[in-house]
């Protein structure tokens, strides 16, 4: 069974968990159910050495609980950790399926926003993209740039040249976390209570529906996704992972998001030792994968 949790350091002392993950790590430590370790967060994502503060002396199965690597990265983590005796439960190919968005798209298209794949820095001819969506956003396999003066969406009305200079502008934002390619995604109408969306988070955990949060600052009077929209998702091949769900002006629902579960981050009115609780249930048996029952834990 699951019964460590891996947090980073802060990037000054190895002693001191990251500062923005200290609510998570004293939650940890009142439910009272998990060892905790720290690795250096400095010579990690710095100087690609891993250094482990309390490492075990026997092997135990943990869940990390951080920052957002690039694939390539987390399994490299991965295989350092083993030589530690700590064995993360999520596996490189299982974070590779829920942290690149095209790798699940696949399995959730029935229920999400329509999309392209486009390589990096090559020309995205706009003529063509405006023949398959009225509007459409952009992200890469991660992440979008929102938060900044990027464009929410483009509609018809864009030009060649006017899309090649956002593109610039994106580039530029998204920097060394730049990953895998570029997607292009029909841009959903959101409905809206008092001006906030209707998002929910839902952690899965060992193929258990363990918390369905409110996720983007609404009130705590809007619908739920529908039920059984949600336990559709249960048993995607990864034991933790997210879907986030929102609410259409419709009136129906979409799926705009997925994750790896270790690097998603918990909702802002989350109880978290209640979250911690429920990943401790969650993960209580030993974790073994059956690859012929498509990865689900039994």
């Amino acid at each position: 069974m699951v019964d460590l949790i891996l947090f980073p350091s802060s990037f000054f002392s190895i002693t001191k968990v990251d500062e923005d993950l200290q609510n998570e790590y004293d939650a940890v430590l009142a439910a009272g159910l998990f060892e905790v370790a720290l690795f250096g967060y400095d010579k990690w994502f710095n100087e690609d050495k891993l250094v482990v503060r309390d490492a075990p002396d026997e092997e135990h199965l943990a869940v990390y609980r951080g920052w957002m690597m690039k694939p390539e990265q987390y399994e490299r983590f991965y295989n350092l950790l083993l030589e530690k005796n700590i064995r993360l439960v999520t596996k490189p190919e299982h974070y590779r399926l829920m942290h690149i968005f095209p790798n699940v798209y696949e399995h959730v298209k029935g229920d999400t926003a329509k999309m392209e794949l486009y390589p990096l820095h090559e020309q995205i001819d706009v003529e063509r993209l405006k023949k398959s969506f009225d509007r459409f956003m952009v992200k890469d396999y991660v992440k979008s740039v929102k938060g900044t003066e990027f464009p929410r969406f483009f509609d018809k009305s864009i030009t060649q040249e006017n899309f090649d200079r956002w593109m610039g502008v994106f580039y530029k934002y998204r920097g060394e976390l730049l990953t895998g390619g570029i997607c292009i995604k029909e841009f959903l109408d959101l409905k809206r209570y008092d001006e906030k969306t209707n998002e929910y988070r839902v952690f899965y955990i060992n193929h258990e529906i363990a918390t369905i949060c409110r996720n983007s600052g609404q009130g705590n009077h809007t619908p739920e996704p529908p039920k059984e929209l949600i336990e559709k998702y249960r048993n995607l091949a990864s034991p933790y992972y997210t879907v986030d769900y929102a609410e259409l002006e419709d009136g129906t629902w979409r799926i705009v998001e997925a994750g790896d579960g270790e690097v998603s981050g918990l909702s802002d009115n989350q109880d978290y030792e209640q979250y911690f609780r429920a990943l401790y249930q969650c993960f209580k048996e030993e974790c073994c994968l059956d690859e012929e029952n498509h990865g689900r834990i039994l």
